[in-house]
């Protein structure tokens, strides 16, 4: 019997376009953050069978090492490079099957590959590590990454069942409510089990039916992705995948757009200061302010690190062993550092509020704080601060750690980069150094006794670093600040 009247029920309680409704706030993608869809899922193979059918190109070429992100863009040169923490620069990326060349000593954070099919024209393809890889500090970053991204596209065999891990993964990308897709893919190449006992020629369609037990399965756990696609596509027919993500692209491009007003609009205004205020101690209760959030963020900073010195030695002990520690450890610093990162943003955009209402009377819109934000900057661009901001902070195997500057050397950390960042400080840097690498995986460091205070003497070393780290970032924040609205209040107007 035809299948179609059920193939259409099916399409119709699951849509194509998988859109839900856009993100709003501090941490939404700008108009001119990337467009890009990460990848993810249990289906590591089948995953990246799927994305090198979407490209048109061979699944060996989107290999990787364990736990390196790969980044897939648009360009007319093909080029495939490594952004390894350390290195100021990327280098050629040629540990693959069809590559010779030297590998580096510590596997990257993401490689870079781009492309000329023209479906990277609009949208950037992300291929993150297996679920079953995601321990909580990578479950982190790949929530980072899907922030910035906007969309999931998550990739399942009709075999595979959700894990407890992945469901609670799962309801925190609900919760950002960017765009989610399931793609159900076969068993074995290019057939899907019959559900029970049903012969082949029964009108019950083996597709639909897996689909609709998987999304059963998840919503019962996860309400909230009701409104996610879901696609059991054919592996040669990837037409309509291809059109549902390149929707989504189109809508959330138009929404991103039209999100911020164009720059200019209302700029350099007269913006008079709030009467009286030459003759409050707004200086001095901007100095007890930023004190407070310094000790704030660095009392929740030794407490992470604390967690993570529990959680090294549980795996050293009982888990990866010496020889896993240094990728225990770089995952655990970085997501340390987007937690850093972010706690320092969000004070400084707390400290900018209570500081336009004292000056100015009034919360700030987005020309002005864009004007203060801009002059503050400016306090920022002597040398030697600027050598002491922009710096990555790299554990050594000697348990130390190294400082390496410059914008070069944070833009190997990250497992997806974006345009730049806007923020006012610039982010926090912490990874492994490739030395870390080479000695635990000598056989004769095999101690768990001495992998235990290696770690316990390289949190400590991070502990002060950040400490310093934080306290210095904040207090040029704070005279580079007080100099722009001691200016406005001898003047009476904002001169920024």
């Amino acid at each position: 019997m035809d299948s179609g009247p059920l193939r259409r029920i099916v399409a119709a309680n699951y849509p194509l376009p998988g859109l839900r409704p856009g993100r709003s706030g501090p941490d939404a993608p700008g108009p001119d953050d990337p467009l890009a869809v990460v990848a993810v899922g249990p289906a590591g193979a089948l995953r990246r069978e799927l994305l090198a059918g979407l490209l048109d190109t061979v699944p060996e070429l989107l290999t990787v090492p364990a736990g390196s992100y790969l980044v897939l863009h648009h360009d007319r040169t093909p080029t495939r490079m490594a952004y390894v923490p350390g290195l100021r620069q990327p280098h050629r990326f040629t540990a693959d099957p069809f590559g010779v060349g030297p590998v580096p000593t510590r596997p990257p954070r993401r490689v870079e590959l781009a492309s000329a099919d023209p479906l990277l024209r609009h949208f950037s393809l992300v291929d993150a590590p297996d679920t079953d890889q995601l321990g909580p500090a990578a479950v982190r970053v790949l929530l980072d990454v899907v922030d910035r991204a906007g969309a999931l596209l998550w990739v399942t065999a009709a075999d595979q069942t959700f894990t407890a891990a992945e469901l609670h993964l799962l309801a925190e990308v609900a919760a950002r409510q960017v765009a989610v897709f399931f793609v159900l893919t076969p068993a074995a190449p290019g057939r899907f089990p019959d559900p029970g006992d049903e012969p082949a020629e029964s009108y019950l369609d083996p597709v639909a039916i897996t689909l609709h037990a998987h999304r059963v399965a998840l919503l019962s756990a996860v309400p909230a992705l009701a409104g996610a696609a879901w696609l059991a596509p054919d592996a040669t027919d990837l037409g309509p995948l291809r059109r549902a993500l390149v929707d989504w692209a189109v809508q959330e491009g138009l929404r991103r757009a039209s999100s911020q007003p164009p720059p200019g609009i209302g700029g350099n205004r007269r913006v008079p200061v709030r009467p009286g205020v030459e003759r409050d101690d707004w200086a001095d209760r901007l100095e007890r302010e930023v004190r407070a959030h310094v000790q704030r963020i660095r009392q929740d900073l030794a407490l992470e690190l604390a967690n993570i010195h529990l959680r090294a030695v549980q795996e050293i002990v009982f888990g990866v062993g010496c020889v896993g520690l240094p990728h225990l450890l770089d995952r655990e610093l970085h997501a340390l550092s987007l937690q850093a990162t972010a706690a320092c943003d969000r004070a400084v955009d707390r400290i900018l509020d209570d500081a336009f209402v004292r000056v100015l009377g009034r919360p700030a819109d987005d020309d002005v704080r864009r004007r203060v934000v801009t002059a503050v900057q400016f306090g920022f661009t002597d040398p030697p601060t600027e050598h002491g901001r922009n710096r990555v902070l790299l554990v050594t195997s000697t348990a130390g750690v190294a400082a390496l500057t410059g914008p070069g050397a944070t833009d190997a950390l990250a497992a997806f980069a974006g345009p730049g960042r806007t923020a006012l400080l610039p982010p926090v840097g912490l990874a492994l150094s490739g030395s870390c690498y080479q000695y635990w995986r000598t056989p004769a460091n095999d101690d768990t006794g001495q992998a235990r205070s290696w770690v316990q003497r390289a949190l400590r070393e991070i502990e002060l670093e950040l400490q310093r780290q934080v306290s210095g970032r904040f207090e040029a924040f704070r005279l580079s600040l007080t100099t722009v609205l001691n200016d406005a209040v001898e003047h009476g107007i904002l001169l920024a």
